[in-house]
């Protein structure tokens, strides 16, 4: 049964789906970014889908990418590349903002990003998970808010939700590699975190001051062939 009432051309991925294969954050893929040339178009289609982002592969070969929320283009984000690098099975991905290096590992699906390139994020700690859980979506106030708690600190494990607070139509993000990236970053070690509903998205802090973002992705749907 499909899920997702998405035209042709567009697959729908699942990226940071948990360890049962549940959960994960949808992403809209348009496999021939030719079919909205413009920028324009692209984010009117963007808008329509509705989904937290949409990924246009301009070039499948050399992973050339362009990714739209339903409000607005960004340089980076983190569940399309995942998604896209799954999906392409390439090595490296192009952004405007760089190369972004990508591997597969059994289940996971990884790539190699610099903190640098996200967009800004406010990363407030609270103290406990049930603090995280009890937020309503989204949280009063304004900006783009990543609440997070220890779920156990020794092991890194990590209780997340995220809220874009952009009048867009996201109330909360399902699960937000380009948060976790610049979390990891920030706390300077590897984390596993428990996002949203039971998406989960592991990280690993590089000595070059990179950091991996990783996870498991499906894919949710196959949109029709063009005609």
């Amino acid at each position: 049964m499909n899920d997702y009432d998405v035209p042709a051309g567009i697959d729908v991925l699942r990226v940071f789906c948990g360890p049962d294969g549940r959960h994960g954050n949808a992403l809209g893929v348009v496999r021939d970014g030719s079919d909205h040339p413009d920028e324009a178009s692209r984010q009117a289609l963007a808008g329509k889908l509705g989904f937290s982002e949409t990924v246009f592969v301009d070039d499948p070969e050399r992973g050339r990418l362009d990714i739209y929320t339903p409000g607005l283009r960004l340089p980076f984000a983190g569940h399309p590349l995942v998604g896209a690098a799954w999906l392409l099975d390439l090595e490296f991905l192009e952004l405007e903002v760089g190369e972004v290096f990508a591997r597969q590992d059994g289940e996971f699906s990884w790539i190699t990003a610099r903190p640098e390139w996200a967009p800004p994020r406010t990363l407030q700690q609270y103290g406990s998970v049930a603090e995280v859980d009890a937020l309503p979506a989204p949280p009063p106030g304004e900006g783009w808010l990543y609440a997070w708690a220890w779920e156990d600190e020794a092991a890194g494990r990590v209780r997340a939700r995220a809220f874009p607070r952009r009048d867009d139509g996201i109330a909360e993000d399902e699960a937000t590699g380009a948060a976790a990236l610049l979390l990891s970053d920030r706390l300077g070690r590897a984390l596993n975190i428990r996002q949203g509903r039971g998406s989960q998205i592991l990280t690993a802090p590089a000595p070059d001051g990179s950091v991996e973002i990783g996870g498991r992705v499906v894919l949710a749907q196959q949109g029709p062939a063009g005609g």
